[in-house]
C-alpha cells in the first residue's frame, strides 16, 4: 500500500486537461495520467477490496483499467453538445453486486480540483426502481426518518439531486414525509478537501463515511430486496 495515491500532481494533471481537453493533448501527456491518475486509482481500488467487505460483503472493489470500479476517462459524446472528450474528474464507483450500470446502489469517490467528495446511494434510478423507494418510504416512514436522520449520516452527509415539483402520482400530497418522496435521487454527498485527498488516511476516511452512509444504504437496499 502506497503512503499516499493522490498527490498535487494528480490535481495539476485534472487542471491541465481542464485548460487543454484535446485528443492531441491528452495523446502528449498520457503517461502523466497513468503516473498520477490511473495507476493510483487502481491502487486505492486494489486496496478498498480489503476494506468494502467490512462495509458491505454485496458491493464490489474492482481493479481493472476497463469495465470496473475506475470509470472511464473518455466522455459520451453522442448526446451530448459539449463535444470536449475527456472528463476532468476522477470517478471510482464500488456497485452492488447485482448493479449492472451507474443507477444501481453504490459508493462513489470523486476526486477533481475544487471538488472532491465521497457520495452513497442511487443517481437517476429508472422508473420502476424509484417507485419501490418511494412505496418502502411511505409504507415504512418511520424506519426511512430514523435513517436519513441518524446522527452520523446526518452529520456528515447531505442527500442531494434533482426532486419534483409535485408529490408523484399514486402518492398522497399530504404524507408527512412528501418532501422526500418527491426526491428523484436518493444520493448522500459528503465533501472531502484536497488536503484530505492528498493525505496518507485517506483510504481510512474514505471507509469511514462509506460506514457512516450505513443506516441509508441498508434502507436503500431493502426497499429494493437486495442484501445489504
Amino acid at each position: 500500500m502506497p503512503d499516499r495515491y493522490f498527490t498535487n500532481k494528480t490535481f495539476s494533471f485534472l487542471s491541465s486537461l481542464a485548460e487543454n481537453n484535446t485528443r492531441e493533448w491528452f495523446a502528449a501527456h498520457k503517461q502523466d495520467y497513468e503516473n498520477y491518475v490511473r495507476e493510483p486509482a487502481l491502487d486505492f481500488i486494489s486496496d478498498m477490496a480489503e476494506t468494502m467487505p467490512l462495509i458491505s460483503p454485496h458491493f464490489r472493489a474492482l481493479p481493472k483499467k476497463v469495465g470496473g470500479s475506475l470509470m472511464r476517462v473518455q466522455r459520451n459524446l453522442r448526446f451530448s453538445r459539449d463535444k470536449t472528450p475527456y472528463k476532468t474528474n476522477i470517478g471510482i464507483q464500488f456497485r452492488h453486486e447485482v448493479g449492472k450500470d451507474i443507477h444501481a446502489p453504490g459508493y462513489y469517490v470523486h476526486i477533481e480540483p475544487g471538488e472532491c467528495f465521497v457520495a452513497a446511494g442511487l443517481w437517476h434510478p429508472e422508473t420502476d426502481v424509484l417507485f419501490k423507494i418511494r412505496g418502502a418510504i411511505a409504507q415504512n416512514a418511520e424506519a426511512w426518518v430514523k435513517a436519513r436522520d441518524d446522527k452520523e449520516f446526518s452529520k456528515h452527509f447531505e442527500l442531494v439531486g434533482d426532486t419534483l415539483a409535485n408529490a408523484p402520482r399514486g402518492f398522497a400530497k399530504n404524507h408527512p414525509q412528501v418532501e422526500d418522496l418527491k426526491r428523484k435521487d436518493f444520493i448522500g454527498l459528503a465533501g472531502l478537501s484536497k488536503e484530505n485527498v492528498t493525505s496518507m488516511n485517506f483510504r481510512a476516511m474514505v471507509a469511514e463515511r462509506f460506514k457512516q452512509a450505513e443506516p441509508v444504504m441498508r434502507f436503500l437496499c431493502g426497499a429494493l430486496e437486495i442484501r445489504f
